[in-house]
């Protein structure tokens, strides 16, 4: 697909790799529109780029709803849609004190990763399936948000390796029923990347994951994902893939 003229939604498009996402789809042409919980942040990565912004709770089928709607109505039917909102919480099922944790830390990433994903997906297909098609008859692509912890999740991530999994695992099957509408369905699984969620790590534990990092040994980018991203949105060919960002990263256990 030729990026440039269509309309593209980022959700939690106001930071990390979702704001790095945004900026890279407008600098090759798109129209952008940044969904995320942060009003003030979205705003601002919109008017840089020249886009629109939208509050949305990703898990809230009447706030996606509405932020689609908004984003539709300023920019038009989006063709492209990137999926980067997600939390990364930790859990194990019994606490240190010997109880059993609570249900709701323990499902809180497969609300908002997993079921909030699912709820971008379903309103993204949607306005793409009326669409007129375009070359090979393509109509959209999406692309999704896992991690490696989908397939090496590490003690205490049992919550976010499960949301993960389902996003990574939801990949064929969508890209299966969506073919027919000329839709493209591909997921991106980061390792370790330079962005919010690891800046709450204290520096022994990012030393400790980088470790396990085959090469480079370093953080990845929230502009290198991005540039993924734009990779598959403008490469019809790709479709159904989940492909694994991580700097041939395996995790540890702990």
């Amino acid at each position: 697909m030729n990026i440039s003229g269509q309309t593209a939604i980022v959700t939690g498009g106001a930071s990390g790799l979702g704001e790095a996402t945004a900026r890279a789809l407008a600098a090759g042409g798109a129209k952008v529109g940044i969904l995320d919980m942060n009003e003030e942040l979205a705003q601002k990565v919109a008017s840089e780029v020249g886009g629109a912004a939208a509050v949305c709770d990703v898990v809230d089928p009447a706030s996606h709803e509405a932020a689609v709607a908004q984003v539709r109505d300023a920019l038009g039917p989006a063709r492209i849609m990137v999926a980067c909102a997600g939390i990364a919480p930790g859990a194990k099922l019994v606490g240190r004190d010997g109880n059993a944790s609570p249900l709701e830390k323990l499902t809180r990433a497969i609300h908002v990763n997993l079921i909030g994903t699912i709820n971008s997906c379903r309103l993204a297909a949607a306005d793409m399936a009326a669409m007129d098609p375009l070359d090979d008859n393509e109509r959209g692509c999406i692309v999704t948000t896992a991690s490696v912890a989908a397939f090496e999740g590490q003690i205490g991530q049992l919550d976010y390796a499960a949301s993960k999994g389902g996003v990574a695992a939801m990949t064929i099957p969508l890209a299966r029923e969506l073919a027919r509408d000329g839709i493209r369905v591909n997921c991106i699984a980061p390792g370790l990347m330079d962005t919010p969620m690891m800046a709450g790590l204290s520096e022994p534990v990012k030393q400790s994951l980088l470790e396990t990092t085959v090469y480079p040994k370093r953080l990845g980018t929230a502009d290198e994902y991005a540039a993924l991203a734009v990779h598959i949105a403008e490469n019809t060919f790709m479709n159904g893939s989940v492909i694994r960002f991580d700097g041939a990263l395996r995790m540890a256990p702990k």
